[in-house]
């Protein structure tokens, strides 16, 4: 899994909730950007100050334009909030530490380092005090104030805003106004090439603009919320509104729109699967539920709003994902979920390492290792690479590496790397610092652990090029670094790659645990039943996937009503204040479903 630079630019259709809602809250939504600059002026008072905030890539232009519209003959004076932001160069030198500039161990500068920071680092204290003067000077002149810009919200400028709104934007359509060109990095004043600017905002103005976007929500320091992803329709709720919506979902499971990634390795079986685009050249990744890339679509009478799931999950964390994972992680989605479809491509994913606590703390700053886990939902005459040969010359392993990625010598690397012929239904665990991959044509349903960055260090990729025609990165000296040298396949038979443990069992249905570790911090089970299965979220979330079978219904057995229809290889929710709940089985074959769940 790598950042999301380049996701195919498609909001999938089926992936829509539809909970029940009450009739003031279908009728809530404000529609089209005039009603939307309408509603905006008529809220505010004569002299008044309207704040117009934002998630990185808002487009604050046209609604401007519709709230001038709308205060037809009266004097409008705005303002820009990243007058008040510290300069360009300050910054610069501000993140150098999260940003280092290491191509020998980092070639393309992927990596970075995760650092707390919160909304008021981006700003000038003495700057944001003149703002300040100005905009009272403003009010005494003007008809209508405005100020907009990502941060115009924050604590040191909140008590200037008469009326306040905060325009929304999903991970798909901030990246696709960054790949445009239409987004620079928060204050800052130089050119910068994509994978920089990609770099920077993961691991800063992403992350200070998801924490200050929660806080906003929490304290209730916005009065509207907007979906700004159609930038010539946006959609206005009333913060009540938004949260009551919120709060509602939580009572159903939920399904978040993937986003879809094409890739050198990328297959097909998902493409066809879910009707995706003909133009797609492959589907590589489907990241089903990455939490900080995917969104939630949910039916608001008759709109459709778009919200981000980190949105989502930060503002409902507690009845979202339970009170013990709040306590453990905090307001983050602990574990993320994704396809990698090698099915009828043109061969396997890299050879490549993820890096175990200690490092990740270390280099990262991340609180977790980037553990993984591969469940095989299609095959066909593949194998699943995972650790060693029990033989493996572990120095000439590391020097075929090395001739590869600086001589483009190509080895065996299965030689040296283990693989497993695969099987529908096995499970492989991948704790940090296991050598793995998985082969070319075979679908499996990636599980892994929270980390703001990615780190996959690949040690072998084939010498191929991506699709663009560049040079796919090696990560040498951070994979030897962290590369686990006694998994081989004699002592990882069984343990990583185990036998499934039955846990509880009916008449027709069974629910086994398919995979734990002592390093791992969520437990993989696997439901098997005919007609249905009943379980019990006690407080945790659980995540389904319906591995085989067609099609069955997930419903609150408290209130039936309250269910969601999932198709086959569909990732959905069950959030932990749901509790009881069945699974019932609307096709004609028996059916598997994964379950994961915090152990």
């Amino acid at each position: 899994m790598s950042f999301m630079f380049k996701p195919y630019p498609y909001v999938d259709p089926q992936a829509l909730n539809t909970p029940k809602l009450p009739p003031e809250l279908r009728n809530s939504v404000t529609a089209g950007n005039r009603a939307v600059g309408k509603k905006l002026f008529e809220a505010a008072p004569e002299h008044g100050v309207v704040v117009l905030d934002g998630y990185v890539g808002a487009q604050f232009d046209r609604l401007i334009k519709r709230i001038e519209e709308a205060a037809a003959g009266k004097k409008v004076r705005k303002f820009d909030v990243s007058c008040a932001y510290k300069d360009s160069d300050e910054l610069e030198k501000m993140l150098a530490e999260t940003l280092p500039e290491d191509r020998v161990i980092d070639p393309i500068l992927l990596f970075g380092k995760s650092i707390h920071r919160e909304i008021e680092s981006l700003f000038d204290p003495e700057r944001v005090e003149a703002l300040r003067r100005e905009l009272a000077k403003a009010k005494q002149t003007a008809d209508l104030v405005i100020l907009y810009g990502c941060g115009s919200a924050c604590g040191a400028l909140h008590n200037c805003a008469d009326v306040t709104a905060f325009l929304d934007v999903t991970p798909l359509s901030a990246t696709t106004r960054v790949q445009a060109g239409r987004v620079r990095a928060l204050g800052d004043a130089k050119e910068r090439p994509l994978p920089y600017l990609f770099r920077r905002l993961y691991y800063y103005d992403y992350e200070i603009m998801m924490l200050h976007r929660k806080d906003l929500i929490a304290r209730g320091d916005v009065d509207f919320y907007i979906d700004s992803n159609l930038e010539d329709n946006l959609k206005l709720l009333p913060l009540a509104a938004f949260r009551e919506l919120l709060a509602i979902q939580t009572g159903y499971p939920f399904r978040c729109t993937p986003v879809y990634l094409e890739g050198v390795w990328g297959g097909f079986f998902v493409k066809n699967l879910r009707s995706l685009p003909s133009d797609m050249r492959n589907c590589a990744w489907v990241f089903d539920m990455i939490p900080n890339e995917v969104s939630i679509q949910i039916k608001v009478g008759g709109h459709t709003l778009n919200i981000p799931f980190s949105t989502f999950f930060k503002a409902e964390g507690e009845r979202l994902m339970g009170k013990e994972s709040v306590e453990r992680f905090g307001h983050v989605f602990p574990i993320r979920f994704n396809y990698d479809d090698t099915y009828g491509g043109s061969g396997n994913m890299s050879i490549q390492v993820h890096p175990p606590r200690a490092y990740n703390q270390e280099h990262f700053g991340e609180p977790f290792q980037q553990d993984e886990s591969y469940y095989v939902v299609k095959t066909a005459g593949s194998k699943t690479y995972l650790g060693l040969q029990d033989d493996c010359d572990i120095e000439e392993f590391y020097r075929c590496i090395d001739r590869a990625e600086k001589e483009h010598i190509p080895f065996d690397h299965d030689r040296y790397v283990n693989s497993f012929p695969s099987e529908q239904g096995d499970q492989y665990l991948i704790p940090g610092g296991t050598i793995h991959a998985s082969g070319r044509n075979q679908v499996v349903l990636e599980i892994g652990s929270y980390t703001i960055g990615s780190y996959t260090f690949k040690l072998y990729d084939y010498l191929r090029s991506d699709l663009d025609g560049n040079p796919r990165p090696i990560h040498s000296i951070h994979g030897k670094n962290v590369l686990v040298t006694d998994r081989r396949r004699s002592r990882i038979d069984g343990v990583l790659r185990p036998k499934p443990v039955t846990v509880r069992q009916g008449d027709g249905w069974k629910e086994e645990i398919v995979g734990e570790h002592d390093l791992i911090y969520f437990s993989l089970r696997r439901l098997s039943f005919e007609h249905d299965i009943a379980d019990d979220t006690n407080g945790k979330f659980h995540v389904l996937v319906l591995v085989e079978g067609d099609e069955v219904l997930i419903c609150s057995k408290s209130d039936p009503t309250h269910c969601y229809h999932q198709k086959h290889m569909d990732m959905v929710v069950v959030p932990a204040s749901m509790g009881e709940y069945e699974i019932i089985n609307l096709g004609k074959t028996p059916c598997r479903v994964t379950k994961t769940m915090l152990k």
